[in-house]
């Protein structure tokens, strides 16, 4: 994995992550926070961060503390700067507790306006059995030092990318068609995945992980923003460290909508994290 930005490597619990997605209390059932610029594509604030804030908003409501489902409904588009969570307990149990989460921010009126809509069970990843039985595979793609990262193109725009900063990622040479001129017309796309400062992935980190890479869209031989209507993300199993490798795929493009099925597997070779989504795309 490459080195961290700085000498010390971040922890869970005390990184660039953890910070930007941390809310503060300010009644029960309701959350500020101030989403950070620097989860940003363009000027939108990038989907699994905005997932993963919520994600942590429930499991300070919830008597569980990691996601095992979460679903989350992409109403306007989120701006970097002061938002509001407001979340509900739907019920609890022994082992799964249900609650649902909502984003506000306000406009240019003052009106506050709801951006996202969450439900999602929680529940211990530490006491499920270790029973697996599965036909899943880990994705076949080349070692790290043989993939290549936002680095190794051109400089982007100032601004225009931020979240590339915060993230490790090296892309299978296979799925960067795109990338020079020459989208291979399939909707996959494969990478290594971590956080840039070296931390370690956790659940809530997973819910980032599953909509971090580039769009199956620009392999298809599309361009411009993807934006996500609808995303379903299940946690299987607490991510052993070291870096993660995701792979999404598309088999699917109609009526100007299309889907992205996410794995993400980890260090050990096991099937962390899964997801869907329906993103909307630009065909002219």
């Amino acid at each position: 994995m490459p080195e961290a930005a700085s000498d010390t490597r971040a922890t869970i619990g005390d990184s660039e992550f953890d910070r930007d997605t941390a809310v503060t209390r300010r009644a029960p059932g309701v959350y500020d926070i101030d989403l950070s610029a620097r989860w940003t594509i363009i000027s939108a604030v990038n989907g699994g961060y905005l997932l993963a804030v919520l994600g942590r908003a429930l499991a300070d409501t919830l008597p569980h503390a990691d996601p095992f489902t979460i679903s989350a409904h992409y109403l306007t588009a989120s701006q970097p700067g002061p938002a509001v969570i407001r979340t509900d307990v739907v019920r609890t149990g022994r082992t799964l507790s249900t609650g649902q989460a909502s984003l506000f921010q306000y406009d240019e009126q003052g009106a506050e306006v709801e951006r996202i809509r969450v439900l999602a069970s929680y529940g211990d990843l530490d006491a499920l059995p270790d029973d697996v039985r599965t036909t899943a595979k880990p994705p076949a793609f080349p070692p790290m030092d043989q993939c290549f990262g936002p680095e190794d193109g051109p400089a982007p725009v100032e601004g225009s990318s931020a979240i590339t900063d915060r993230l490790m990622l090296k892309l299978d040479p296979s799925t960067l068609g795109w990338a020079l001129g020459a989208p291979s017309g399939k909707g996959e796309m494969r990478a290594w995945f971590g956080l840039a400062d070296g931390r370690d992935a956790d659940p809530l980190s997973l819910l980032l992980a599953v909509d971090a890479l580039p769009p199956t869209a620009f392999e298809i031989g599309l361009s411009g923003w993807v934006p996500t209507v609808e995303l379903t993300v299940h946690v299987r199993c607490r991510p052993a460290p070291g870096p993660l490798r995701v792979s999404l795929t598309t088999r699917n493009l109609a009526g100007g909508f299309l889907e992205e099925d996410a794995e993400v597997w980890d260090s050990a070779d096991r099937l962390v994290a899964q997801s869907r989504q329906l993103a909307r795309v630009r065909l002219v």
